[in-house]
């Protein structure tokens, strides 16, 4: 039995990880055939049903940052769950980035705490054969590359962006290299696919709320196409 996740509907080998419960909830609504609420314990929304394949699938928010994150994805582990992609924004680091543009993540840099203490590499990388999926259904508006994973959203350091830039990351979230930390100590495939929130480059910029409806609904169509495309486990 787990601690956090309290199941009232089955689990699916297959998983969308968002952050946010109300982003799980509008892509239960969009990619699923009858959902049934599969946890609602601590506020982390979770759902299952049927995706447009005919196959399950759970959709299950994380929380912010990568302790929540990491809390949610053992458990889910433990109860099942072998495929995971998690569906989150970011903020851009690269100039040439677009509000509302999606990332397919290659690799991640461990720049959290909790990826750091599961044993992450500088960087941590996902499962190919699932990643290389996203990039097929995600075309060629899509981008893809390095991001950083941070415990902060607020009050970065000075210089830390540049930094990070330098090094060559497209983007910063909270969530990533912890995922795929996990997935590899727990025998897991994983990928990350990200949406830009917010950019700094030429001006500073917040994604609007209705652009950031339709930026949520595009991960989720392109995650769960992605998934398809992978044959069962």
């Amino acid at each position: 039995m787990t601690i956090h996740i309290h199941p009232t509907a089955p689990l699916a080998e297959r998983v969308l990880l968002p952050g946010d419960p109300g982003r799980a909830l509008r892509l239960a609504q969009a990619l699923l055939d009858a959902p049934a609420m599969f946890n609602h314990n601590r506020g982390l929304w979770g759902y299952t049903g049927a995706g447009a394949d005919g196959r399950a699938l759970t959709i299950q928010s994380t929380g912010m940052g990568g302790p929540s994150a990491a809390i949610v994805i053992v458990e889910l582990a433990e109860l099942g769950a072998r495929r995971l992609v998690r569906v989150g924004t970011c903020g851009a680091l690269a100039p040439e980035l677009e509000l509302g543009q999606l990332i397919v993540v290659r690799d991640a840099l461990p720049r959290d705490g909790t990826s750091v203490a599961l044993g992450a590499d500088d960087p941590v990388r996902p499962d190919a054969e699932l990643t290389q999926a996203l990039v097929d259904a995600a075309g060629a508006g899509a981008s893809s590359g390095s991001i950083v994973s941070s415990d902060l959203f607020y009050d970065l350091p000075n210089g830390e962006a540049g930094a990070w830039r330098r090094s060559g990351a497209l983007a910063v979230e909270m969530e990533t290299a912890t995922l795929f930390a996990l997935a590899r100590r727990r025998g897991l495939q994983a990928a990350s696919l990200l949406a830009v929130s917010d950019v700094t480059q030429p001006a500073a910029a917040r994604i609007g709320p209705d652009a950031l409806i339709a930026a949520e609904l595009r991960l989720g169509d392109v995650a769960a196409e992605a998934l398809s495309r992978l044959a069962d486990s």
